[in-house]
This record gives structure tokens, C-alpha cells and sequence, in this order.
């Protein structure tokens, strides 16, 4: 055991431990300046040993370019816990001798897991790394790292990785002792059941947690700084901090995150799962709550963690029962008692904290809430990061990309994305296993690895967590699949594509991206199709509403659920929510008499979401309508309906283009010319032109039985007869009227009607038909 306080040997020096990179997680590599390098008479490589309140050993790597220039050596979470040094904390570091080992005995360090089959694999992982009787190391994917010497790259990429995850396990034992590495000669043996590290080190560490990193930084002034110096809040005169509240959506890692705070801030760690302490006797369960809190002082510094704490401390003026508001009050009489132990902190997570009294959301009891929230771009690619650690990953596997198309994922989500992907991997060699012999041939092992389509596929299965409920299958309509909507294409490129792919150009420019988009026109003319094609090209999710979804009899049940449904659109942003038929869901108000009260409410709820004190980020709202002039002004205003695009029937070449894709998996006849046939068709719409080429391949087959060849000009010729255009003359020229008006409409039938609803109507225009 070595100690930093220590008397000062010649031969080592003294540097502030800093976190490693997420990508170097479980390497064993030490990075330090090279200044360090120099005092200790060492290059690129060499084994160092890294003395903390224990010793570890690890193999010397070059400090990044932004690290020269401080005495800082960066080990990632297992060394800082071998070394029992905290980030921040200063350790010793000398050169070391690494002896080859004769015998080395490994055991998992995760309870969970069993682990049988042959050893070559493993070690073949460690060869020539050093190791110490003890230490907790983990197994390595293939993931290259940065600014790493040819030489030591070669150590790395020694055998695939062991498993199809990273697999931490303690060293045992070691012969002969000391700082050791394996090499040809040396036995390994692997035990089946986990071995409890030595000072009863967990397997959670802050490398374990991605995309958080400023969460990270707040949970350690609030719980590491006073557990360990609380000296510093005694001088300053202040109590340090009791509680801190984690709260945001499930499966974003707010347990994960407390119990990294408790193994890397060295305290004990006690949990109280909500539900477990409930008892069924007079007084058990507050007892039971008592008895966890004596246990955390009695081993203070502890850190007493209660999850889902919505369950024991839910409102009290909302629970008819009078146990649980005995619970509530002993929660919170045990925290404001928390004088006498200032080495107890209390984390508590929950994904409802509307739910939780209210006297406990106070300083005093939980001093901060903190947010945990769905990660961005660079959160899921370092997420991404620790779930391939241990992946032996295809040449084609592109992080960055994953991250870019997984929109919405949560920490959990992206853990059932590898868990599927790996799946997948193991399905396509299944067909090499011979299940009788229950071992796998070490040539399958070496060949089995995770490859681009193998994410692609689990990308197909797996859902964003918050979307499961209102989850739309992406569409698979490109703009390519659109035709004689140019203008409106285009408007949708620069209004939803630019600003969901490239806010940061909005932002340089100081304007922000349209809220709104409201396409109307006459019935078939394509606005669903429009919306569908843009979720898609601007690989965003994609929320679709019908009135009847939302719409309910009960009293503010309608409000709740677009309330809930901006508020989870917001959650998986950049998405796009698209109302089909939005003149159902807000008419105008005070346009009728008959008109019922719940409509009116709906409308006031998404003027207010989509213009309210709560900013849509991300977030893009597509209406679609035949009727526009039904449709509330007020959604009409810039800020809400930014953009009103309307969706005519096609001209001439539009209607080409739409009959080239009805047509283009129906066998042609030479004598069809579909430049011709798109100009007998004035005025038909695209679901017009679909039903035209549909009743042609009736014909045929009417002329021709089932055996038809393919489709002539008479058949269309024959079609044509039966069809007719949707749109009318009359109605285009209402629709063209209507566009100079609507937003004139919006501008002044707004004020008139909020100063008295009865003035609406000598203003209000006539319903148009269509």
C-alpha cells in the first residue's frame, strides 16, 4: 500500500489525476506530459506504476497536445479506482519493471455474470499488459486510439475482443507477485463466479456514464466536495448540501449516475428502491426508512440513493392514504435531521418530480434538481462508445453516423441497440455451432464480429423509449417519389431540412427557422405524401395525429394529451409533428353557435404550445388541409403557421413525372406516351393520375384475362373515360383568391374577434366548397 504523503523517493513524481477519455476506457493507459517522460527516464509504452492510496501499474502514454503544459497524468475509472485516487487527488508515478507471470487467475467482477470456456482468448487480450494481484481490468474491443505508437498499437490488437461486450474482471492472484505481465509461457485460469475486488471496489465508474459530462461536473461539487472535505464548508460557515433531486426521462441513467458518484467520491452506498419499503404493519415502513438512515450515519461518508422516490413521497393532498403521508412526513423529518451527519447525502431519482411533495423540493432537504435529459448528437456517440467498448466492430461501423440516425435514444435505448446488434452478429453464425458440444470453436470466436448492417437491422427493431407510444414508422417516401409539388418541395427544404440539419447557421445569422408549416389545396394533390417525405429527408422522428386521438369527452383530457404530446416531442427532438386534417381540430372559434366547448380549448392549448414561454427547439409542426378558411386565424400568424404553402393540381410536366411513378412497375406497350397522356389530363391531381393508371391495368387485364403482357394506349384511352379531374375550374379559382387573403385574414379578424366574438361574423368569409 502506498501513500502520496509518503516520504519523497528520488525516482518518482508527483502529478493530479485527471479523467481519461470515454474511447481509452478499460485500455490501462496512463497519458502524461512529456516533461513526466523526461524526469522519469521512460518512452512511449513503458510500464509505470501509479501509486495512490494503493498501487497499480499501467503502461506510459504521451499527455494530448492541450495537456503538455500541466501536471496532470489522465487514467480512466478502473486505474483511478486500482489506485484509489480520486480526479483531482495527486498520486506518485515511477518507472516499473513488469515481470512475466508463470500463473495468473482471473474471476469476473460483475455478479451477474458466469463465465466459462477456453482461456486462449483472454489471454491473448492481455498479453504483455500489466498486471497487479487486485486490480479490476477489463477485456478490449478493436476500437482504435488516438496518438498511439506503432509498437504499442501492436499490444492492443493482439485478439478480438473476449466477449461481445467489455467484461471487467478482477486478478485474483498473480505468480510471482507484484507487477506482472503475460506472455506465451504463463497458465491463466479464468474461476466461473465473481470474486469480490479487494476493499470491495464496485464496477461503476464515471467512464460508465456517457453524454453527461456537465451533470457530471454538478454532482461532484454537491456530493464529492462535501463527503470529502467537509472541513471546506465548516470554515466558510455553511452547511454543506443534504439532497440533490435527479430527474428527466426513463433510461437516461440517473441510477447509473448515482452509483458512480458513490465509487468514485469513496463513500458507502445504500439504496432504497421506492416500492420495496413499503410495509403492510402500523409503523413498518417508516422504520424501515429510519433503520437505512442510522445504517448510512453509523458508515458515513454515505450516500443514501432512493429511486423512484415519487412512490414514498408522492403529494400528500393527492393520496387518500394515511401511511403513505406518514412516510412522506418521516422523509422528511430524517433529511432536516441531517445536522448531526454532514457525511450524508441523499440523491434521489424520479422521472415524475411534478409528482413529489412539495415540502421536499425545498433547500434544506433536496438543495438541487438536477436534469438528466435525452442525450445530443455527442452524448449518444460517447454512449455508443461504452456499449461497443468490448465489440469487435466491423471496418464499416461508423459511430458518428449511428449517433446522427438515432434521434430521440436514451442511454438505455442505445444499450438494446448494441445488445440487438450483437444479436444479430451471433444469428449469422449460428449455422457454424454445434449446440451438443455447448462450447464454441475458438475459429468461430476469431471470425465473429459486428458489422455495419448488423446495427442497420437492430436500428429496424429498436425505438426510442420515449416514442413507444405515439411511435409512426419512419416513412420510406423521398422527395424523388413526389412529383409536380416543386414549389412546395422547396419550401419545405429550406423551412425543415436546413434548420434540422444546420441550426448552427440560423444562429450565426441571429433568426429563427419557421415554427409552422400549413399545406393546403385541394383534396390528392400530395400534402400528406409532402409531410411523410420530409420526415424522412430530414431524418427526424415523425409524429402523426388524427383529431380523434386527442379529441376526448372528458373535461381537460384533450388539453393533457397536446400537452403531453409537445411536451415528448420536445423530448425527441429534432422531430416533426404533422396534423392531417387540422381543420377538424382547430376551427375558428365563435364560428357557430354549435360549436363545442372542447374545441375551443384545443385551440387555445396549441396557440399556446407553439407560441408559448416554452420554446419548440427542434421541433417543426406540418398542418394539412383542404379547407384553410375553417382553420383558426390566429394558427395562421407568423410564430405559429409561419409558412402557408399551398399544394395546387400539377401542371403539364408535374403530371408526367407522377404517371413515370404510378408507371414505372407496369409493363408499357411501345405505343403509351405518358407526355402525351399528361396533356389529356387537365387539372388531375396526383390521386387522380394513380386512379387513372390503376383502371388502365384493369382494362388490360379485362381484355387480356391473366396472362396480360403489358399495358397499351388504348387502355389508357379506355381509362380516361371513366376518370375525371377532382379539381374544377371554379375551385381553382377559389383556392387562388384564397391565397391573397388568408394571411390578410389572419391579420385582421384577430383583433376584431378578441374585442367581442359576436363581430366575427359580418367579417367572417363564406365556407369555401372543395
Amino acid at each position: 500500500m502506498a501513500d502520496v504523503d509518503a516520504p519523497v523517493e528520488e525516482n518518482t513524481i508527483r502529478l493530479q489525476v485527471a479523467a481519461a477519455r470515454q474511447e481509452e476506457s478499460g485500455q490501462g493507459i496512463a497519458r502524461m506530459p512529456r516533461s513526466a517522460f523526461q524526469k522519469l527516464g521512460i518512452t512511449e509504452g513503458d510500464v509505470v506504476e501509479v501509486m495512490g492510496k494503493r498501487s497499480t501499474a499501467a503502461i506510459a502514454m504521451s499527455a494530448y497536445d492541450e495537456d503538455q503544459s500541466l501536471d496532470v497524468v489522465r487514467l480512466d475509472g478502473l486505474q483511478r479506482g486500482n489506485a484509489e485516487a480520486g480526479s483531482g487527488e495527486h498520486v506518485r508515478v515511477k518507472a516499473a519493471e513488469s515481470r512475466a507471470a508463470t500463473r495468473v487467475v482471473f474471476a469476473p467482477a460483475q455478479r451477474e455474470i458466469r463465465l466459462q470456456g477456453p482461456t486462449q482468448a483472454l489471454k491473448r487480450n492481455f498479453f504483455r499488459k500489466p498486471l497487479v494481484a487486485g486490480d479490476l481490468v477489463a477485456t478490449t474491443g478493436q476500437q482504435p486510439v488516438a496518438n498511439m505508437p506503432n509498437q504499442v498499437q501492436r499490444m492492443f490488437n493482439n485478439a478480438p475482443a473476449y466477449a461481445l461486450t467489455q467484461i471487467r474482471l478482477t486478478v485474483v492472484s498473480t505468480t510471482p507477485k507484484g507487477i506482472v505481465h503475460i506472455d506465451e509461457n504463463t497458465e491463466v485460469e479464468l474461476r466461473a463466479e465473481f470474486a469480490e475486488p479487494r476493499d470491495g471496489r464496485a464496477v461503476v465508474n464515471y467512464d460508465d456514464v456517457g453524454g453527461i459530462e456537465e451533470t457530471i461536473q454538478q454532482l461532484r461539487e454537491m456530493v464529492e466536495l462535501p463527503l470529502r472535505y467537509p472541513e471546506l464548508f465548516t470554515r466558510l460557515g455553511v452547511d454543506p448540501p443534504k439532497g440533490v433531486l435527479l430527474h428527466g426521462p426513463p433510461g437516461t441513467g440517473k441510477t447509473r449516475l448515482a452509483q458512480a458518484v458513490a465509487n468514485e467520491s469513496d463513500a458507502e452506498f445504500f439504496t432504497i428502491n421506492g416500492p420495496e419499503i413499503m410495509g403492510s404493519g402500523y409503523g413498518e415502513s417508516e422504520k424501515a426508512l429510519r433503520d437505512v438512515f442510522e445504517q448510512a450515519s453509523k458508515a458515513a461518508p454515505a450516500i443514501v440513493f432512493i429511486d423512484e422516490i415519487d412512490s414514498i413521497a408522492p403529494k400528500r393532498d393527492r393520496v387518500p392514504g394515511e401511511a403513505e403521508k406518514r412516510l412522506v412526513a418521516q422523509l422528511l423529518t430524517l433529511m432536516d435531521g441531517l445536522e448531526s451527519r454532514s457525511n450524508l447525502v441523499v440523491i434521489a431519482a424520479t422521472n415524475r418530480p411534478e409528482a413529489i411533495d412539495e415540502a421536499l423540493r425545498r433547500p434544506g432537504r433536496f438543495d438541487r434538481e438536477i436534469v438528466i435529459g435525452v442525450p445530443d448528437e455527442g452524448g449518444r456517440r460517447e454512449i455508443l462508445g461504452i456499449h461497443t467498448r468490448g465489440m469487435p466492430l466491423g471496418d464499416k461501423v461508423d459511430l458518428k453516423e449511428l449517433a446522427k440516425t438515432t434521434h430521440g435514444f436514451v442511454g438505455a435505448d442505445i444499450a438494446a441497440l448494441a445488445r440487438e446488434a450483437a444479436i444479430e452478429a451471433v444469428r449469422r453464425i449460428m449455422p457454424r455451432l454445434d449446440l451438443d458440444e455447448r462450447t464454441v470453436p475458438p475459429e468461430v470466436l476469431e471470425d465473429l464480429c459486428v458489422t455495419r448492417e448488423d446495427f442497420l437491422s437492430a436500428l429496424k427493431r429498436v425505438q426510442p423509449s420515449a416514442m413507444r407510444e405515439v411511435m409512426v414508422q419512419v416513412p420510406n417516401v423521398g422527395w424523388e417519389d413526389l412529383g409536380g409539388v416543386g414549389e412546395a418541395i422547396a419550401s419545405l427544404k429550406e423551412g425543415i431540412e436546413l434548420p434540422l440539419k444546420n441550426p448552427a447557421a440560423f444562429e450565426r445569422l441571429g433568426i429563427r427557422p419557421a415554427k409552422g408549416f400549413l399545406l393546403y389545396g385541394p383534396p390528392g394533390t400530395g400534402k400528406t405524401l409532402l409531410a411523410k417525405a420530409v420526415a424522412k429527408e430530414a431524418e427526424a422522428n415523425f409524429i402523426s395525429l388524427k383529431s380523434s386521438d386527442l379529441l376526448s369527452k372528458w373535461y381537460g383530457e384533450s388539453e393533457q394529451q397536446i400537452a403531453k404530446l409537445f411536451r415528448r416531442a420536445r423530448s425527441v427532438a429534432p422531430c416533426v409533428v404533422f396534423i392531417d386534417e387540422i381543420d377538424s381540430l382547430v376551427p375558428a372559434r365563435g364560428s357557430g353557435a354549435g360549436e363545442p366547448q372542447v374545441t375551443g380549448r384545443v385551440v387555445n392549448t396549441i396557440l399556446a404550445e407553439m407560441d408559448g414561454l416554452e420554446e419548440l427547439q427542434s421541433v417543426v409542426v406540418i398542418g394539412a388541409t383542404n379547407r384553410p378558411t375553417l382553420v383558426d386565424p390566429a394558427l395562421l400568424r407568423p410564430g405559429r403557421f409561419d409558412e402557408l404553402i399551398y399544394v395546387g393540381s400539377p401542371d403539364r410536366k408535374g403530371r408526367e413525372h407522377i404517371l413515370k411513378i404510378h408507371t414505372s412497375g407496369m409493363p408499357l406497350a411501345s405505343d403509351v406516351d405518358l407526355a402525351a397522356l399528361s396533356g389529356e389530363t387537365e387539372r388531375f391531381t396526383g390521386a387522380d393520375l394513380e386512379d387513372v393508371v390503376r383502371r388502365a391495368g384493369l382494362v388490360a387485364l379485362r381484355r387480356a384475362g391473366g396472362d396480360v403482357q403489358e399495358v397499351t394506349a388504348a387502355d389508357f384511352t379506355e381509362a380516361l373515360k371513366d376518370s375525371r379531374a377532382t379539381v374544377t375550374a371554379k375551385m381553382e379559382a377559389e383556392y387562388k383568391k384564397m391565397r391573397g387573403e388568408l394571411k390578410k385574414r389572419a391579420a385582421d379578424i384577430q383583433p376584431i374577434g378578441f374585442l367581442h366574438e359576436g363581430m366575427l361574423e359580418p367579417t367572417r368569409e363564406k365556407k369555401h366548397s372543395g
